[in-house]
């Protein structure tokens, strides 16, 4: 699953590309608006919140898309063959003059009011690459949930918005707690992690790839993400690996983080 900034640069490219242009193709292949006609309307921007993605335009319309595990926005030129998937998996086809955008395997595609926006992602905690981000209470809806493991309070989008299982695995390395820690053993440090996460974000949302500390290492590795049975790059240990979830792999060095192991 994409992480915040891998979403914060999509929309990003998105926004360059359509923002103050009108729509000459514009094309929803999901049934509740495959009879929407946006032609003709100008595209006012395209903003992340989170890892959900708000395409507005004029007449009070909002695009909301969501990438989760596979979906994807990709662009093209006139004439350039669009090789994003195959196409029964576009699930929504947005152009202008000179550019247009293909959105594959998009698990979400609404069309809804922009005043309506709210009801989509007003769950969501600060966004760690938004304007209201707060770290103070970004920790305090960590802390809610003590007996919650840390790995899985970090993801919760509610408790704040942009994290995905690279962030959260080396989050956790950073803070020296594996990830099934309870909270409550992490209240001390919550601010400071929830602050760390921002910084990190904020470090790699114009890069490629998921470089998850400022700090110049070489190759710039994960810490651990990916690196299991690998060496610890701090200690030398080898990394461990094991099921968080049925969806999300867990990695942690045993002798860097302390606390519980998978069950």
């Amino acid at each position: 699953m994409p992480e915040g900034d891998s979403v914060h640069r999509v929309a990003g490219e998105l926004d360059r590309a359509l923002t103050g242009r009108p729509l000459i193709a514009a094309d929803l292949r999901v049934p509740a608006h495959a009879t929407a006609d946006l032609t003709g309307r100008q595209v006012l921007g395209t903003v992340p919140r989170g890892k959900h993605l708000l395409t507005r335009f004029e007449g009070g319309l909002t695009l909301h898309t969501h990438l989760r595990m596979d979906g994807r926005w990709a662009l093209y030129g006139p004439g350039e063959r669009w090789t994003g998937g195959a196409g029964h998996q576009i699930r929504a086809v947005l152009g202008v003059e000179g550019r247009t955008a293909v959105g594959y395997r998009l698990p979400v595609v609404q069309l809804l009011r922009t005043t309506e926006e709210q009801t989509v992602v007003g769950h969501l905690g600060p966004d760690l690459l938004g304007p209201d981000w707060d770290a103070a209470e970004a920790a305090r809806r960590l802390a809610t949930d003590p007996e919650r493991q840390l790995g899985t309070a970090l993801l919760d989008q509610r408790n704040l918005a942009g994290i995905g299982n690279i962030y959260a695995n080396e989050l956790c390395f950073l803070a020296g707690l594996t990830p099934w820690t309870p909270v409550a053993e992490a209240l001390p440090v919550l601010e400071r992690l929830a602050a760390r996460a921002h910084q990190l974000l904020e470090a790699n949302k114009e890069r490629l790839g998921h470089p998850t500390t400022p700090d110049p290492r070489p190759g710039r590795q994960n810490w651990v993400y990916g690196r299991g049975r690998r060496p610890c790059l701090r200690c030398g240990t080898p990394i461990r690996a094991a099921q968080h979830d049925r969806e999300r792999p867990a990695y942690w060095c045993p002798r860097c983080q302390r606390g519980p192991g998978p069950r």
